[in-house]
């Protein structure tokens, strides 16, 4: 992309506040991990394996986190719901993590829930074992998949996997982001 993404600005808010934005709708509690932040709604979490890609962040939410239960976000992902989080969080029930497999059949582990134990434990043994991909996890562990038909009734799904990695990336989601506003 060339610039820190999370500071890309999508109808006048960072990605990382839009991301603060739609969480604080549904959790008293929201965790920045491996960045500085200047929004007094979250708090910020180190990674603890530094440079270790998106397993990384996983496990550094999981360390960070307070509850039973973490939804995990990446900020580049700037259409995720509060509807969409809602959703996820009513199919935990005897899974130990919740991931929607998107309407191109790729799964989306960094919009999902992780049960903090057994996950953490097994993050961390997966990464000491050099493992670098979230889906290591989510193969290891009791999973809901959740097909994309399934979600696709709820507003603006087209658009919630809609991941910002390159310029024209940016400009497609603040178009789409626009349109939703009229």
């Amino acid at each position: 992309m060339g610039t820190d993404k999370a500071q890309l600005i999508i109808d006048e808010e960072s990605l990382i506040q839009r991301a603060v934005t739609t969480l604080t709708q549904v959790s008293p509690s929201v965790t920045i991990v491996g960045r500085s932040s200047d929004d007094p709604r979250a708090k910020v979490a180190p990674d603890v394996y530094a440079n270790w890609g998106a397993l990384g962040g996983v496990h550094a939410a999981l360390t960070a986190c307070e509850s039973d239960w973490a939804f995990v976000m990446a900020c580049d992902l700037p259409f995720i719901s509060e509807e969409l989080i809602r959703y996820l969080a009513a199919e935990r029930t005897n899974h130990e993590a919740v991931v929607v497999i998107q309407s191109d059949q790729r799964p989306q582990p960094l919009s999902a829930f992780y049960r903090v134990h057994p996950c953490l434990d097994i993050a961390t043994e997966l990464i000491d074992s050099g493992h670098r991909r979230p889906l290591n996890l989510l193969e290891r562990v009791n999973t809901r998949w959740i097909p994309f038909t399934e979600i696709a009734h709820l507003k603006n799904s087209q658009n919630f996997f809609l991941n910002i990695n390159t310029p024209e990336d940016y400009y497609e989601a603040t178009q789409k982001a626009a349109a939703h506003k009229k």
